[in-house]
């Protein structure tokens, strides 16, 4: 696409949006024409094709806000879509009367930029634009080379679990570059570290993509990750979990602590311990107790007799009376 495309077109009419339209307005517009007029829905229409390229040429420009910036600005000084004349010797030669318009005279303002003249007289066209842009170079769209972010680049890790909590640093090879990443505590299975920058180079100058790394943390024995907490198992016994004891519990940093299970207490109730979770920069989670009532599967023959006695003496009591009273509901 040249400068002068710029000046002769009007995208947002192309796009079917006024002027003052949003980026969620200006893209629906887009997504329902490019629909319509698709070449694999208008097979053999050369028409349609025409007016497919037209979309996509105005929505490159109107999607990307410092592109929009600079085409408004553009067609506000060129009136909208006023050509640039032609001079002699082919150069352009009506930047004058587009200063006129604006400045309500028939010469340039006296102050300003001195444009480079031509063979015909007349300023080249480039020069100008990238004197209005920053200089140095033409302006994105007026066929230099664009600006775009670099491809991200995805890549895999595995930590042993105690590293995942704990945090770690690790060194990967992306595209025959060692690369070393610092994974934060507490990351969990599945989880995806962002590493900004670290990606593929940009063109034109563009920031370069990302790294993203796809964790996977090995299983541990007795322990699981929880967010910032830790989870883990408890089994107790039968008569443990009905007369209620206090037991050693395992932590990941090796120090035991004691835990007190009350009486009466059911399987699958979950019991805290604080601070003996993951410890992040924000907090330090809890660990988490599960306790599970094991029921033995051998007896001799004084422990069956007490537990026959015992439910001698809980005799009457039912157990599922309220499970039995809710199914009928």
């Amino acid at each position: 696409m040249t400068g002068q495309d710029w000046i002769e077109k009007d995208f947002y009419a192309a796009l079917g949006v006024p002027k003052d339209a949003d980026q969620a307005a200006i893209k629906k517009a887009y997504r329902k024409l490019a629909r319509q007029y698709h070449p694999d829905q208008n097979p053999g229409d050369a028409a349609a094709e025409s007016r497919f390229k037209e979309i996509g040429e105005a929505y490159a420009v109107l999607s990307d806000t410092e592109q929009r910036q600079q085409y408004d600005a553009v067609r506000s000084m060129a009136g909208g879509g006023a050509r640039f004349n032609a001079g002699p010797g082919g150069a352009a030669g009506g930047f004058e009367d587009v200063f006129s318009s604006m400045f309500g005279g028939g010469a340039r303002p006296s102050a300003g930029p001195q444009y480079q003249q031509y063979p015909g007289g007349g300023a080249g066209f480039e020069d100008i634009l990238g004197s209005m842009f920053g200089g140095g170079g033409r302006p994105a769209g007026f066929g230099g080379p664009q600006q775009r972010k670099g491809a991200d680049v995805e890549t895999r890790a595995t930590l042993p679990f105690r590293a995942a909590v704990e945090g770690t640093t690790v060194e990967l090879t992306v595209d025959g570059k060692k690369i070393t990443a610092r994974i934060p505590a507490g990351v969990h299975d599945g989880q995806k570290i962002r590493l900004r920058g670290k990606g593929r180079p940009g063109q034109a100058g563009g920031p370069a993509g990302d790294l993203l790394i796809a964790v996977h943390v090995t299983e541990h024995p007795v322990f699981s990750i929880d967010g910032a907490d830790l989870r883990m198992t408890l089994p107790v016994t039968f008569a443990e979990a009905t007369l209620g004891t206090t037991v050693e519990v395992p932590t990941l940093s090796g120090d035991p602590v004691r835990l007190k299970v009350p009486s009466g207490t059911p399987s699958g109730r979950v019991l805290r311990v604080k601070g003996r979770g993951v410890a992040t920069a924000k907090r330090t989670g809890d660990l988490k107790v599960t306790v599970q009532v094991v029921v033995p599967q051998k007896l001799s023959r004084a422990a069956k007799k007490a537990l026959e006695d015992f439910a001698a003496q809980a005799d009457g009591e039912d157990v599922r009376a309220e499970l039995a009273a809710q199914a009928a509901q």
